[in-house]
């Protein structure tokens, strides 16, 4: 029998820079072991892309574009990064959850291309909600959206690692969410929330003390509202697919930026 060669850290590295953003990253195993090891690093990757998101918003900033231009370019670089798939997820989840369609079809549904009335009116509320947020937190500084574009994208990639953890399961025996499903030990995904959390205290600090405590409260709420997406998506599938990986990533960004935007 051949054994699975050890896995080192950079091929978690590859798996996460190479599966959840879009970059040109050659990922060399698709293993579980490469896939735990990639999902305990998808926080990282969501540096990296809010970190390309809150650029491009300076950047048009110190053009003199306004809040909302620069708003708009921050959301658009994680979609952009992803090719979609996080916001088509969204879409496919709301449809599944919204057809009152037993497990089964439900699942069918969201393997559909195309989108539903469900699916639609989502992505059209929490692009809305993602939007107005960000703006209204560059035209308070600029220091303050460009946190919270990082934030979030480090929430979205967070509530991912928390819903590959140990314990839950896969809808279907293919796909995305077959192969991560349950990969993540669950001390690891609470020692990355926690450290998720120090991170986003650290950030938050930079604005201040109120910041400090803001921050990573923010980022929590995020995880908790996704976690709540995830629970009710295994119930009503029988576990999570590529789709739900995507809604709960979705729910975490837009969460931690509404939450960032209250308390002055």
């Amino acid at each position: 029998m051949t054994e699975t060669p050890p896995t080192s850290s950079f091929d978690g590295l590859r798996f996460a820079f190479g599966t959840l953003p879009v970059l040109p990253v050659r990922v060399h195993r698709w293993d579980r072991a490469a896939a735990r090891g990639g999902m305990l690093a998808a926080p990282v990757a969501g540096l990296v892309v809010g970190a390309a998101s809150a650029g491009l918003g300076l950047l048009l900033l110190l053009l003199g574009a306004g809040p909302l231009l620069a708003a708009v370019a921050s959301v658009a670089v994680p979609a952009a990064l992803t090719r979609g798939l996080h916001l088509d997820g969204l879409a496919d989840t709301a449809d599944g959850l919204g057809s009152g369609r037993p497990a089964e079809d439900a699942l069918r549904i969201m393997k559909q291309s195309d989108i539903g009335p469900f699916g639609v009116l989502t992505l059209v509320l929490v692009l809305l909600a993602q939007v107005a947020a960000l703006a209204r937190l560059y035209d308070d500084s600029w220091a303050r959206g460009a946190v919270a574009a990082v934030v979030c994208a480090v929430a979205a990639r967070l509530a991912l690692t928390l819903a590959a953890r140990a314990g839950v399961p896969a809808a279907r025996p293919e796909g995305l969410g077959a192969a991560v499903a349950g990969v993540v030990p669950v001390p690891g995904a609470l020692a990355v929330a926690a450290g998720c959390a120090a991170g986003a205290a650290v950030a938050g600090a930079l604005l201040g003390t109120a910041g400090a405590v803001r921050t990573p409260l923010a980022l929590l709420a995020g995880a908790a509202l996704a976690e709540l997406l995830l629970r009710r998506c295994v119930r009503r599938f029988g576990g999570v697919t590529g789709d739900v990986f995507g809604g709960v990533a979705e729910t975490a960004a837009t969460v931690t930026l509404v939450a960032l935007t209250l308390g002055g």
